[in-house]
């Protein structure tokens, strides 16, 4: 008998506002609802599933006879409150209207899923997504295997812990792969990665003003670099490297360079990653004014190969001889 996994089921609609929040939640690896529920309490769900191009008002019999794209993740943070506005609705309202959030890491999109028997979700798996649709969108806790979603996926797994997922093994995916008919036209770039510049860097400078705050508090002297590392702090004879990231999202993943990777496996250095999530981000001051975030900070760091995923390749051509 399969192990079975706590998943998330979600049904994402196919208006314009429900893709885009859709690209959006990939990129920055959070999703969220409107309200909690009495089943989200102490519930720590391992895996979601987020599931668009079926209609949901249909009766289970019929809804088991039709397929869907399915976007499978690892739930990384579990279930919090945030109190920044994230998904473009809520930035353009300037509101938190998904106070519920959760933390998600992409690890495969599967195509054309038979929704029935002989796909890999269990009849309760199924009409979980089929009823999340009928209520908005609200996500459905069931138990079931991740195995044979794993499977499909092509993710390799030890079948007596399939729940320990290498991420470097995991193809993953970004929002440009959101194929819905009224799929927002943008650009993304990788995990966490926000268009807007000016944006992008009033939340860097809030991540890193909490880092250095945190630092001299604790009797250190920091400098900022910016490159090839964030901050350098010093106290006495100690010296520490400090990586800062910042997102409005969870703290699910964030994007490293690969000297950012190296600098932190280098033994003659000591490097801790400072992540600040959830920050409050006002876009209609100027300049744009930031408040608040949640810390997640890692003491001697040192990012292991099944926790990265390459996003692009060198690839060195073949000598020829003509």
């Amino acid at each position: 008998m399969m192990t079975a996994s706590q998943f998330v089921m979600v049904h994402v609609g196919q208006s314009t506002e429900a893709q885009r929040n859709l690209v959006h939640g990939i990129e920055t690896r959070s999703w969220g609802f409107p309200e909690s529920k009495a089943e989200y309490e102490g519930a720590q769900p391992r895996f979601a599933v987020l599931a668009t191009g079926a209609s949901p008002r249909v009766q289970l019999e019929q809804w088991l006879t039709g397929t869907a794209t399915l976007y499978l993740f690892e739930v990384r943070k579990g279930f919090y409150t945030g109190h920044a506005p994230h998904w473009p609705d809520e930035e353009a309202e300037m509101r938190v209207k998904y106070p519920l959030r959760f933390g998600i890491e992409p690890l495969a999109v599967l195509h054309d899923v038979p929704l029935g028997p002989e796909g890999p979700l269990t009849e309760a798996g199924s009409d979980a997504i089929r009823r999340s649709g009928t209520d908005r969108g609200m996500g459905k806790l069931v138990d079931m295997p991740v195995l044979p979603l794993l499977d499909l996926a092509g993710i390799p797994v030890d079948a007596d812990e399939p729940e320990k997922v290498p991420l470097d093994k995991s193809p993953g995916f970004t929002g440009d792969q959101v194929e819905g008919k009224k799929k927002p036209q943008r650009r993304r770039r990788g995990a966490g990665y926000i268009s807007d510049p000016k944006k992008r860097k009033a939340i860097e400078l809030h991540a890193e003003d909490m880092a250095v705050a945190h630092y001299e508090a604790d009797g250190w002297t920091v400098e900022r670099l910016g490159k090839p590392y964030d901050l350098r702090c010093t106290r006495g004879t100690e010296e520490r490297h400090v990586e800062v990231k910042g997102t409005t999202g969870a703290p699910t993943s964030v994007e490293l360079t690969i000297n950012e990777v190296l600098h932190a496996r280098d033994k003659d250095t000591t490097v801790d990653l400072y992540v600040v999530s959830d920050i409050r981000l006002d876009t209609h001051t100027d300049p744009y004014a930031t408040s608040g975030g949640e810390v997640s900070h890692y003491l001697d760091w040192e990012p292991a190969e099944q926790d990265l995923r390459p996003r692009r390749y060198e690839y060195r051509l073949p000598l020829t001889t003509d």
